[in-house]
């Protein structure tokens, strides 16, 4: 983690900081460092407390939970402009950390400190709507990835997900990290993509999946 001088324009990258009165944005910017992190780097994880409230600049972070099996299930990402749910939740509640948080790319994201935080959800009402706003937000999307999981048809989650991450025909992903984005075992992502190459629909290569019929699959996806 690399810390650069703070940049007092990161507070107007994010629509609900931007109607802060001065003296909170000064408070806000003054206080905070703008921090660097190469991808990959584990940046919050179990039994670890957070210190920073952390504002996305540039980048992406992805919010794991790990099952005691070593199954990985994918919570959420984070995206420029947003903050993570994660952290508000744990920083409010004075909790440690259940899930874990990776940097998917480079990212730049600003670090509000703890005693910040603290102190500008208590004296703040446009600070406590901007963090309570994304949390409400990032709850709902939970409650669709909980739904998701337990009732909705792994074939048709599946389809879906290669559409989404598809790029110029190509998904390039492992079967592991593609059940790990839908909340299930590899064993069964290969399944269903070995029916998928049955069909002639896809073409599965080391670490790829090659769309072949992507009507098929968006046919499947919006079932």
């Amino acid at each position: 983690m690399t810390a650069t001088a703070t940049a007092g324009d990161w507070i107007d990258r994010f629509k609900g900081l931007k109607q802060l009165e001065p003296g909170i944005r000064d408070i806000l910017t003054g206080r905070s460092q703008v921090i660097r992190m190469p991808a990959g780097t584990v940046i919050f994880g179990p039994g670890k407390s957070p210190e920073n409230m952390l504002l996305l600049l540039e980048g992406t972070v992805r919010v794991q939970q790990l099952a005691e099996n070593g199954r990985e299930v994918v919570l959420y990402r984070v995206t420029a402009g947003e903050s993570c749910v994660m952290t508000t939740a744990c920083m409010l509640a004075y909790e440690d950390y259940s899930a874990e948080g990776v940097a998917e790319t480079d990212i730049v994201a600003a670090a509000v400190p703890r005693a910040v935080f603290d102190e500008l959800i208590s004296t703040s009402k446009d600070f406590r709507t901007f963090v309570f706003t994304a949390y409400s937000r990032r709850i709902t999307d939970l409650f669709h990835v909980i739904e998701d999981i337990a009732f909705r048809r792994m074939d048709i989650r599946l389809a879906q997900k290669i559409a989404e991450r598809a790029e110029d025909g190509t998904v390039r992903a492992t079967h592991a990290q593609l059940a790990a984005e839908l909340g299930t075992a590899r064993e069964v992502i290969s399944r269903q993509l070995a029916e998928f190459q049955r069909r002639g629909w896809v073409d599965l290569g080391r670490g790829t999946v090659t769309l072949l019929d992507a009507n098929a699959l968006e046919r499947l996806a919006e079932s």
